[in-house]
């Protein structure tokens, strides 16, 4: 080939190349959808409100948000709207890691693997909780009770088997020797049965968030025994330790994230990363987290799924470890 021939080629390589570097970027052309799984007033609607409200104070974007509560069958009618948008960036949905222990577990077929993973919104600690006057003081006192019995304390969990809160508290009894598939559990249907049954004595103990604990301790009606994050809270959580310092290598949290379908394009997660970015940025995010000890651990669309793989995978290890399933 002539030198001219080379730089002929040479040439259109560069343009095609620098044309699919500088894609356009992609704008909304009708309202977004930010899609629940429960119905108005819910934690994760209360969660996509704040975003929305957000998002217009600011005019974070020019097309308007319309939050869409899709409540039923333990977030597949919310899953299965989301299915009928594929690759339609103006979808995205609220989350909640009932996605991946409903995968596990048999419960769904579909998985975080098969929508579009946008965004890490926070996290938020778990505690492990006791009324104010039982006489647990610690977490090794609750060690050794279930070390000689398993079945000498109740442990409260909200909504089912294998939640967040139940995998919480299996993975730490596992840790102090205790036999966590013969445990003495009871189930609730959400952390308002589970606050009231432990004020009224029917159950021992009960794994929560900080934030579902914060005002039963402030009123002196609850004691947490220790916090599962890297280090201690601050405010009024500050003298609570940490899981770790008792000698329990466990930090562990609930997650709230977005997806949104499969075959979103690399054009609308730059756009849902620059919106985002700019919410968690705001006074009033930070503001709300602080108010509910939530752990603003932000992560946008090229961080977030390794963090929900690692998630799933410590799931899976919980669930084999409590015999919620099998090998």
């Amino acid at each position: 080939m002539h030198n001219s021939g080379i730089a002929a080629a040479l040439a259109l390589t560069l343009t095609l190349t620098a044309a699919h570097a500088q894609q356009p970027a992609w704008k909304p052309e009708r309202p977004l959808e930010l899609i629940v799984a429960v119905s108005a007033g819910g934690a994760t609607d209360k969660t996509a409100r704040f975003i929305q409200s957000i998002v217009q104070k600011h005019r974070i974007v020019d097309a308007p948000i319309v939050i869409m509560n899709k409540p039923g069958g333990a977030g597949r009618i919310a899953l299965s709207y989301l299915d009928q948008h594929p690759g339609d960036g103006h979808y995205v949905l609220n989350s909640t890691l009932t996605l991946l222990s409903n995968h596990i577990l048999g419960l769904a077929k579909v998985n975080y693997t098969d929508y579009t993973m946008v965004a890490l919104l926070f996290s938020e600690p778990n505690t492990l909780v006791v009324p104010a006057n039982s006489p647990l003081k610690s977490v090794r006192d609750i060690m050794e009770k279930l070390k000689h019995d398993p079945q000498s304390l109740s442990i409260a969990i909200g909504f089912s088997p294998g939640g967040i809160n139940h995998l919480a508290a299996a993975r730490l009894l596992k840790q102090g020797g205790v036999d966590v598939r013969k445990l003495k559990t009871v189930v609730f249907q959400g952390q308002g049965a589970v606050y009231t049954a432990l004020l009224g004595g029917h159950v021992d103990i009960a794994p929560m968030q900080v934030a579902n604990a914060v005002n039963g301790v402030q009123q002196g009606k609850l004691r947490i025994l220790g916090i599962a994050t890297e280090r201690r809270l601050d405010g009024a959580l500050a003298d609570i330790p940490t899981w770790k310092e008792q000698g329990y290598d466990l930090v562990w949290s609930n997650v709230r994230f977005m997806l949104g379908p499969k075959g979103m394009t690399p054009a609308q997660l730059a756009f849902w990363d620059a919106t985002l970015e700019r919410v968690v940025q705001t006074e009033e995010w930070k503001n709300e987290g602080r108010n509910n000890y939530l752990q603003l651990d932000y992560l946008g669309s090229r961080q977030v799924t390794p963090r929900i793989a690692s998630i799933y995978r410590q799931f899976k290890d919980a669930m084999l470890e409590v015999g919620l399933i099998k090998e």
